[in-house]
């Protein structure tokens, strides 16, 4: 059985709930979309949720990265970033390109999170300047994306809840 995760924005306004069967937080992600729209420490936590047991109380808006790659060349993500309009709380993040999934920050929720093993820093080629990273004994590290999903993550060490 899944475990409901409870969330919140800071002043209240929205509230949610959401299924997950990978509820770890493990993955610090340090790209400059994450930590400077939901960062705290530099990086971000993006759990792993089933979209379809999203219930919201509340209204949210959403913002849509804009992109850039190596030789300027600027597009917008289809990813949607949903926050409280009223305090700005970072909530959790949609993508279409795998609309069954939802991902909310680890910052939102208010349920008790099981602690994580180890973690796995990605974007680290990203990372601001002035963040140093806790690298554990057993985390692994990655300049860009890691070589596992989420699943393959919670899976790999009996953390998914069926």
């Amino acid at each position: 059985m899944p475990l409901t995760l409870e969330g919140s924005c800071r002043c209240g306004a929205v509230r949610f709930s959401v299924d997950s069967h990978a509820p770890v937080p493990f993955m610090r992600c340090y790209c400059s979309i994450c930590r400077k729209t939901a960062g705290g420490g530099g990086y971000a936590i993006n759990l792993h949720a089933d979209a379809a047991t999203l219930e919201v109380d509340g209204e949210t808006a959403v913002f849509h990265a804009a992109i850039a790659d190596e030789r300027g060349h600027c597009e917008t993500s289809t990813g949607e970033r949903h926050f409280c309009p009223k305090c700005a709380s970072a909530l959790w993040v949609f993508s279409p390109e795998w609309p069954e999934l939802v991902h909310p920050f680890a910052s939102a929720i208010d349920s008790e999170l099981p602690k994580a093993p180890s973690s796995v820093h990605l974007m680290l080629g990203s990372k601001a300047s002035w963040v140093e990273p806790r690298i554990g004994p057993d985390d692994a590290c990655f300049e860009e994306y890691p070589d596992v999903t989420l699943e393959q993550w919670h899976r790999a060490r009996g953390l998914w809840i069926d």
